[in-house]
């Protein structure tokens, strides 16, 4: 295709970035000192239209500018006003592709779409802030069709080019949809998540807001004069504030997963998700490293868990929805996660049956936590706190940071389990949230075996596997029998055989 510029609706969604930032200084100028004559705000106001003018010419010159385009292999990226550059990106090296669509975008019938690699730097992706839905359509599909050329060179036609070209229909992949949230399952993503306690902070939040304008100080203590002069007036804002926190916190629970979906094709996995802002992830199935399934103790009380990928290439300086690319549901059903991951990634297995860690590991950990209660006793005795008038509260509080610290080892221990089969290795560590992880041997870059003095005397050892991801990803179980660990040297040599280089 030729080089063509970006979307002209790029300049309203810029210069309405830029209106947030200058929504104060239009305050102080315009409305709070709208008759001044100061010369202060006369001369603010001079700087203001300079500012402004200035922005919209460099935004329209930024326009005219910057350009991009396809050839068979690569994005090409032109980009300066003054200084010209010029950025290729291999299709090759994108890995996952996130789209976002805003209430605005929605509006203007457009959305967003980054496409992203695992370099870093200038070069670790490729985003459209805005584009239209055809044009982002036929851009994912040119880079799959490019990569699938560039992997089956027999594919191409005569003149050697993708099939699928900018500007001509694309039939999307047959997907298969593995699973979307029904309402009671949303009804209880709301209570596992503590949405509602949002409603607390939303209050807290407008009262203090309030209070930098208004003086409300009196009426607020009025009112709770008011419901604080009866039961019934207690019962009934009681009773009030929790309905009112629980529907808060069912729609808002809506809004971020009421249409969610997950779903895949043969080559990648795709995740919808949103009622207002629309968010849509796709990850290539050949870039997920490995598998974590999490579960806090509330999760766990309520058969629920979170499946999350380690993949290559996603974007840690993003915002928040964005980190979210590597996370399926955070509210599946453990067996239906399960049945999901094999379906998805019939490559992985997960099973159910672990060993767990011998007995002489739980002394190991307990001697080595022992340092925490030590230095957290020598403090308090040194500084001996007086709680509520009591001197001798320190040696209380020693007790209960014994108990404390023994309860997490002793639930820690029995919730750490491992499993080594011919091409896999699976463990489980953790307190009151577990993380079950999973990859394969070929995905594995770097393991580890380290003994500490103790565990040489025991007979134990810690084993530490790394996984590319972005960033890294390192994980291990400490204190597992030394035969565990030296078979797991052994097993990842095996990797030799499933290694090709090109």
């Amino acid at each position: 295709m030729e080089a063509k510029r970006y979307h002209p609706l790029t300049i309203l969604f810029e210069l309405i970035i830029q209106a947030k930032h200058l929504f104060f200084p239009v305050l102080i100028l315009f409305v709070f000192n709208h008759d001044s004559t100061n010369a202060f705000i006369t001369y603010g106001r001079i700087v203001f239209y300079i500012y402004v003018g200035g922005m919209l010419a460099y935004l329209l010159m930024k326009w005219v500018s910057y350009k991009y385009r396809l050839d068979d292999t690569a994005f090409q990226l032109y980009e300066g006003i003054f200084t010209k550059t010029k950025q290729t990106i291999p299709f090759s090296k994108i890995q996952n592709v996130n789209r976002h669509t805003t209430l605005l975008h929605r509006i203007f019938k457009v959305t967003s779409i980054r496409f992203e690699t695992g370099m870093v730097g200038d070069d670790s992706s490729v985003e459209f802030a805005v584009i239209s839905l055809n044009e982002a359509d036929r851009l994912e599909a040119y880079t799959k069709q490019a990569v699938r050329l560039e992997k089956e060179p027999e594919a191409k036609g005569r003149e050697g080019i993708p099939s699928v070209e900018i500007g001509t229909p694309y039939a999307t992949p047959e997907r298969i949809i593995h699973f979307t949230p029904t309402k009671k399952e949303i009804i209880k993503a709301s209570f596992t998540s503590l949405s509602f306690l949002g409603m607390i902070t939303l209050l807290v939040w407008a009262y203090f807001k309030l209070t930098e304008y208004i003086d409300v100080e009196e009426q607020v203590v009025g009112i709770y004069s008011l419901i604080t002069s009866s039961w019934t007036g207690v019962t009934l804002t009681a009773v009030g504030l929790l309905v009112l926190s629980i529907v808060f916190g069912m729609i808002t629970t809506y809004i971020r997963y009421g249409k969610y979906e997950i779903s895949s094709d043969h080559e990648r996995i795709y995740i919808a998700k949103g009622v207002i802002e629309e968010t849509a992830f796709s990850i290539a199935k050949e870039r997920v490293q490995a598998i974590k399934i999490k579960q806090s103790l509330l999760k766990r009380m309520l058969g629920l868990a979170e499946v999350k990928l380690t993949v290559v290439g996603g974007d840690s300086d993003s915002d928040k929805d964005k980190q979210d690319v590597s996370s399926l549901y955070p509210f599946l059903p453990v067996k239906r996660a399960y049945e999901m991951i094999s379906e998805i990634l019939p490559a992985y297995e997960v099973t159910e049956k672990m060993t767990s860690l011998p007995k002489k590991s739980l002394w190991v950990r307990l001697v080595r936590s022992s340092w925490i209660w030590i230095i957290g006793t020598g403090a308090l005795s040194y500084f001996k706190p007086n709680i509520w008038g009591w001197e001798q509260a320190w040696w209380v509080i020693s007790i209960a940071l014994t108990l404390l610290i023994l309860a997490f080892e002793v639930i820690e221990f029995y919730n750490t389990r491992y499993t080594l089969n011919d091409h896999f290795i699976q463990f489980q560590t953790g307190s009151l949230t577990t993380t079950l992880f999973v990859s394969k041997r070929e995905k594995i870059i770097e393991v580890s075996v380290k003994r500490g003095l103790l565990q040489k005397q025991l007979g134990l050892a810690s084993i530490k596997t790394v996984n590319r991801a972005k960033p890294v990803s390192h994980k291990g179980v400490t204190d597992v029998p030394l035969e565990l660990a030296e078979g797991f040297y052994q097993w990842y040599m095996g990797r030799r055989k499933e290694i090709k280089v090109e």
